[in-house]
């Protein structure tokens, strides 16, 4: 009988203990336990952003929205409350802009907040954010029809001011041919003229200087009258015209197809015969996808780890750059480690200030990168590539700031001077402090790794 109540006492304390560790495995997977920042945005329209969408900063994954708070009237803006991973707050800045994203065509939409200036002041916690409103097809299509609009218009008038300059030159024309008749036949003051042989000449001097300058008039009129005819002969109003009436008519009939989209998207998501909504059931099968998704997750962790498989998973690559913390970085085995090639760049060899205030890559820089991958060799291309940035500066929010976009900088030289694979090229901020044991205690620069995992 004691046995057995000492087998029992060991079974529940197993089971305690499993279920205290699934709890807390769950909730790290969750970041329920890591510490988290509220920021505020406000925007006129949505578009798509609901509770719970993604809010990435400088392109990775940040955080969430907590809650968006709805205006009394058409007048004020939805306020939109962002929880956001406190790792990512120095990069956060008062001039930071809040814009909505789109996974592709038709992905999902997510907010992201861009990082701001390293010079300016970091944002306070339950700051408000400025944004950038998303773009409108429809907005635009209204203004190019506008532009139709004005275009027609201007034509029409022009065509019109082409017709009575020509009424004109024609009457005047009409005119000058009157007067030369009349001066010929010898009627008038003019004619009369005619009979001094003095006179005479130089009025028919001053008559071929008309008659030169009459020549010229209708040659100008008959292209005028040319240019008219072919305007008129390619019925370019016309086509403009219909050109507008088919814009109208397709406008017409998006109109009609999205009211019918609406349509049934409504009768879609109405109640059924139990009085139970279809986004009611879609929220249900999310939450049941949810569940399972963060199961497999931990069960393909604790793979990972397991002493049989876990060479395995190091050959295919289960690291995550975006979701591993310096810190875990420093200690990892994989990246940590003194045999794993390296080559370190300081910043002084790699970059140059540019037109914008930034940095950039000089073409000393250039060549220094160009020599460590020819160093490298081939290798290179087979393994995962890590670029470790380094920034020697004095406040630690500008220091991962600026470390993160140096490693960004040399990533994209890389990738578009070299056939690296964009999924095999990874970039790390880490300060000013690289890992221990690698031969710097401290740097400024970047570290060019070689993740050779064997």
């Amino acid at each position: 009988m004691p046995k057995r109540f000492l087998a029992v006492g060991i079974f529940i304390t197993a089971g305690l203990t499993l279920f205290a560790l699934g709890i807390f495995l769950v909730g790290s997977r969750h970041e329920a336990f890591s510490r988290h920042v509220f920021l505020y945005t406000e925007f006129t329209e949505l578009d798509g952003i609901a509770k719970g969408s993604k809010v990435q900063v400088a392109g990775m994954d940040a955080g969430q929205v907590a809650r968006i708070d709805v205006p009394n009237s058409p007048n004020d803006r939805f306020r939109v409350q962002m929880k956001i991973d406190e790792r990512f707050h120095g990069l956060v800045r008062t001039d930071s802009v809040v814009t909505v994203d789109t996974e592709g065509v038709v992905g999902d939409t997510f907010l992201t907040i861009h990082p701001g200036s390293p010079g300016t002041a970091i944002a306070q916690a339950d700051s408000v954010l400025q944004s950038k409103p998303p773009v409108n097809i429809s907005d635009l299509l209204t203004n190019g029809l506008g532009l139709m609009s004005d275009a027609d218009a201007t034509l029409k008038q022009v065509r019109g001011k082409i017709n009575v300059a020509l009424d004109g030159a024609n009457d005047a024309i009409g005119n000058a041919n009157d007067l030369l008749v009349g001066l010929k036949e010898g009627r008038g003051p003019a004619g009369m003229l005619l009979s001094d042989e003095n006179v005479a000449g130089q009025i028919r001097d001053t008559l071929s200087n008309v008659q030169s300058a009459t020549s010229n008039l209708k040659q100008a009129s008959a292209e005028v009258s040319s240019i008219v005819a072919d305007v008129q002969q390619r019925r370019f109003p016309q086509k403009l015209d219909d050109t507008m009436t088919q814009i109208h008519s397709a406008s017409t009939q998006a109109n009609e197809t999205i009211e019918q989209v609406h349509q049934s998207v409504a009768q879609a998501l109405g109640p059924d015969e139990y009085g139970v909504t279809a986004g009611q059931n879609i929220s249900q099968a999310l939450s049941n996808v949810n569940v399972a998704t963060g199961n497999m997750a931990e069960d393909m962790e604790a793979l990972k780890h397991n002493f049989l498989l876990k060479g395995f998973f190091k050959r295919r690559g289960f690291y995550t750059l975006s979701s591993l913390p310096p810190e875990e970085y420093r200690r990892s085995k994989l990246f940590a480690n003194d045999r794993c090639p390296r080559t370190w760049l300081s910043a002084d060899a790699l970059f140059q200030e540019g037109p914008q205030g930034g940095e950039e890559l000089s073409d000393r820089g250039k060549h220094a990168i160009d020599a460590a991958v020819l160093s490298s060799g081939d290798s290179i291309f087979a393994h995962p590539v890590v670029i470790e940035g380094y920034a020697n500066v004095g406040a630690p929010a500008d220091a991962l700031a600026l470390s993160y976009a140096r490693a960004q900088i040399v990533r994209n030289y890389l990738e578009a001077t070299y056939p690296f694979a964009g999924s095999n090229v990874g970039v790390i901020p880490l300060s000013a402090t690289p890992p221990p044991g690698v031969g710097h205690d401290r740097w400024s620069g970047v570290c060019i790794l070689v993740a050779e995992t064997k």
